[in-house]
């Protein structure tokens, strides 16, 4: 690899891995399933690097990658159509189009329950963390938090309307309105 594409290589990830979550979420909003999400991704990350080249400002990288994503999921969907939980492409336009709207405001929300959660102690938060990671089993985090299930799913609900009270604090203290 030469010192220019290398160059390229290294913007594109780091351009990438910043907008990585808000594009996942974003196509998780389109299809069915995490796993069609998962597979969704890699072709949109195939995409985005072979057109890389073709991205006149970096600044709107989250904007061109959405669009390459909206048609990447879109495409991949057609493909499924012939699955009766697929919707029309009418409704998935409209989806898309709501979904690209209010990215904004669930940046916004991410953001804000990023800060709320680095606000916990840090014995609350790991566990929160565990309970919400792929594939968790709520079993072994209530033992981990030396409570029973049902004890930890309680706790649990506390520290979400915790979490959802701040995190609606800090939006409306940053003026941040949908």
């Amino acid at each position: 690899m030469d010192e220019e594409t290398a160059d390229q290589h290294e913007i594109f990830l780091t351009l990438f891995t910043a907008n990585e979550a808000a594009i996942r979420a974003f196509v998780r909003r389109l299809v069915p399933t995490r796993q069609d999400t998962e597979d969704v991704m890699q072709g949109i990350a195939l995409v985005l690097w072979r057109k890389f080249h073709e991205l006149d400002d970096r600044k709107s990288f989250r904007r061109w990658a959405f669009g390459v994503a909206r048609y990447e999921s879109l495409a991949w969907l057609r493909d499924k159509c012939r699955d009766r939980h697929v919707l029309s492409e009418d409704v998935l336009d409209l989806v898309a189009d709501e979904s690209t709207r209010c990215e904004a405001w669930l940046q916004a929300q991410r953001h804000a329950l990023d800060e709320c959660l680095e606000k916990l102690p840090q014995p609350q938060r790991g566990l929160v963390l565990a309970a919400y990671a792929p594939q968790a089993e709520i079993q072994r985090v209530a033992k981990q938090s030396g409570r029973t299930v049902g004890a930890f799913y309680q706790w649990l609900h506390r520290i979400r309307l915790q979490l959802l009270e701040c995190t609606r604090r800090t939006l409306q203290s940053e003026g941040c309105h949908e």
